[in-house]
């Protein structure tokens, strides 16, 4: 017979993991008494693919940024790392040093793989699917969406900016990769502006209540930890059955808020979904650590958003 705590987590176990209800039970309990308000829509844009994908131009959009030396630790252990974050949108060659890192965002620090960028970017993925010949051709760069915490900022700002540079590169079709809880919201209000715009979109994310509460064209679900939402760590055949699967729901999506599971299992045992901001885990000291954490980040990334962007 399996004991109690069995049976109590096997339904969490089961299921994706929470992150708007585990987020908001997280800051609750380091005292800030206002839970944050994601975005939510009730109807979504919808474009089909103007042209099959054999005639047609992909972008990727990210929200992992280029490596910056000058910025401190980025990579595996790192911690969060506020001045290593992009705070405008930016565009990238596919052909240059693409060192992208997830360090500095609110990812699953003790599971996510954060050394195999093709966890996070699929652009080798996506090359192998355009020698393929499954591609016309993939954009000349890649683009870098900013982890805004204000809606109004990624609606007003940086989407007009990310659709300028798409339109600039013939791009019919992106594909967009989010890392943390609040990348997976701004990924998902792009998704939303660009359809509306024209282009047709899937969004690869490993937060699937973020997304559909928010409520996107399609999405491509990953049960993976947070930051690993294309693939799994050193796995070929994840990153290529992964991309191959969006272009199959760029294509065949019949309505809005389509979304389709990916089968890959992280690991055969789920307990990793216990981990991200349980709070019931730590000590009192610990939250304690936690919550002067927060207050630091918090204030190094309002002067680097005042600094950078002058609000």
């Amino acid at each position: 017979m399996a004991k109690t705590s069995e049976l109590i987590f096997a339904p969490e176990q089961d299921q994706p993991v929470r992150y708007i209800e585990r987020t908001r039970s997280y800051y609750l309990g380091l005292g800030y008494e206002s839970p944050y308000v994601w975005a939510h829509y009730i109807d979504v844009p919808f474009t089909p693919p103007r042209k099959p994908l054999t005639q047609s131009v992909l972008g990727l959009v990210t929200t992992a940024v280029p490596y910056d030396s000058d910025k401190g630790a980025q990579g595996q252990g790192a911690p969060y790392n506020a001045s290593a974050k992009f705070y405008q949108p930016y565009q990238q060659s596919i052909d240059g040093n693409n060192d992208l890192r997830i360090a500095h965002v609110g990812i699953d620090r003790k599971n996510a793989n954060m050394e195999d960028i093709n966890c996070w970017f699929p652009l080798a993925a996506g090359r192998r699917a355009l020698a393929a010949g499954r591609l016309k051709a993939i954009s000349p760069h890649f683009y870098g969406l900013p982890t805004n915490r204000s809606q109004r900022h990624t609606l007003e700002i940086d989407a007009p900016r990310i659709l300028e540079m798409l339109i600039a590169d013939g791009v019919d079709v992106a594909v967009l990769i989010p890392n943390c809880p609040i990348c997976h919201q701004s990924q998902s209000l792009l998704a939303r502006y660009l359809e509306a715009a024209g282009i047709s979109t899937v969004v690869m994310g490993a937060a699937k209540d973020i997304v559909e509460y928010c409520g996107v064209p399609r999405l491509l679900f990953s049960d993976f930890p947070l930051g690993n939402a294309a693939a799994k760590p050193n796995d070929v055949s994840s990153q290529d059955l992964n991309f191959e699967l969006a272009m199959r729901l760029l294509e065949s999506a019949p309505a809005p808020r389509t979304t389709v599971q990916s089968p890959l299992q992280w690991s055969v045992d789920p307990s990793w979904k216990l981990d991200y901001s349980n709070l019931e885990q730590l000590s009192s000291q610990e939250i304690a650590r936690l919550r002067e954490e927060v207050e630091r980040v918090r204030m190094t990334a309002r002067e680097l958003r005042v600094n950078t962007l002058g609000t």
